[in-house]
């Protein structure tokens, strides 16, 4: 198409809108040829009864039923967001170095889940915990339904353990919380009046040397009405980490009030309950026993390592599946 390309940024959202719909349309047509498949290979079966058919015949079967499954997953990933990149903000609790500690493996989690989807991680701010770990981070997610995915990560997150950072080997408990928001596009308008907005400029932190900025780089935005602070300090400007802080604002915004146009006005709250006791949507107990639960959805596993180095499919699939149910239920 002549000129398809003069308007980049226009011309990448359209080709991004291409590619989901060829995902759609690709695995709808590969559904039909494994069930011809399988059709065929009976029909072989019927004739001759080998065991060579037999097992062809299975496999078919396998390979049909998870193409199935792929496709009911895109099915449940229908909401207007679900498409969008995730903007992902994790933050600490109370307990000093465990809780810190904490929020670094849960950053390394979700880290790992991305980098074996070859999705994209662009870090946006990072603040180091003071003995270990980190007390607060923020970083976007790039992929193909990221958003729709992580979004069963958002709230309280609490850990059970035997602390390396207690030299008596004592049991301790640590919470920290991980935030999920869309990184919505210019095509979605969000009105934020500048006489809102709270903008402080900061010298960037680091580990030293050179990697310390000399210059007052990082931006903080604070948005008065909503109490709503973003910052940002991984880029190499202030202009662009001003960019940047103001695209994660007006995602923040925009998911803020697609809640209300949902009447669901008390949902950011409870997501956001006091970072402790009570507050968790799944439980990481490493000591006595190992068990990870999702309070939610009641989905656990017993193998805490596998989902500690990102292996959240079965726990993301859960939670598509509770939330669809969830909308249903019908209240006396």
């Amino acid at each position: 198409m002549d000129g398809f390309w003069d308007d980049i940024e226009n011309a990448q959202k359209i080709q991004k809108e291409k590619n989901i719909l060829s995902q759609v349309v690709d695995l709808f047509q590969s559904i039909c040829e494994s069930h011809d498949d399988f059709e065929v290979l009976v029909e072989f079966i019927e004739e001759d009864d080998s065991d060579e058919s037999v097992t062809e015949a299975v496999d078919a079967f396998y390979a049909f039923q998870s193409k199935l499954l792929e496709a009911e997953k895109t099915i449940l990933l229908s909401d207007k967001l679900d498409s969008y990149n995730a903007i992902v903000s994790i933050n600490a609790g109370a307990g000093g170095t465990e809780s810190c500690d904490w929020a670094a493996m849960l950053q390394r989690m979700l880290v790992r889940w991305a980098e074996d989807k070859k999705f994209k991680i662009r870090f946006l701010d990072q603040q180091d915990g003071d003995t270990a770990g980190i007390k607060s981070s923020a970083f976007v997610i790039e992929g193909p339904f990221a958003y729709g995915l992580l979004k069963s990560e958002s709230g309280v997150h609490r850990l059970v353990r035997i602390s390396p950072f207690d030299s008596g080997g004592r049991r301790h408990t640590s919470f920290a919380s991980v935030y999920i928001d869309p990184e919505i596009d210019d095509e979605i308008s969000v009105d934020i009046k500048q006489s809102d907005l709270k903008i402080d400029v900061y010298r960037s932190g680091g580990a030293g040397g050179q990697s310390v900025n000399t210059t007052d780089s990082a931006v903080r935005i604070t948005h008065l009405p909503s109490g709503i602070v973003v910052t940002c300090q991984n880029e190499r400007s202030q202009l662009q980490n001003k960019a940047q802080a103001m695209t994660v604002l007006k995602s923040r915004l925009y998911k803020l009030e697609e809640e209300k146009r949902k009447a669901e006005s008390d949902a950011r709250e409870s997501e956001k309950l006091e970072i402790g006791w009570g507050a968790q949507i799944r439980s990481y107990v490493l000591h006595p026993y190992k068990l990870i639960k999702d309070h939610r959805t009641s989905f656990e596993s017993g193998r805490p390592e596998k989902i500690l180095d990102g292996d959240l499919d079965g726990f993301m699939d859960a939670y598509l599946r509770w939330s669809v149910s969830s909308s249903f239920e019908v209240t006396e």
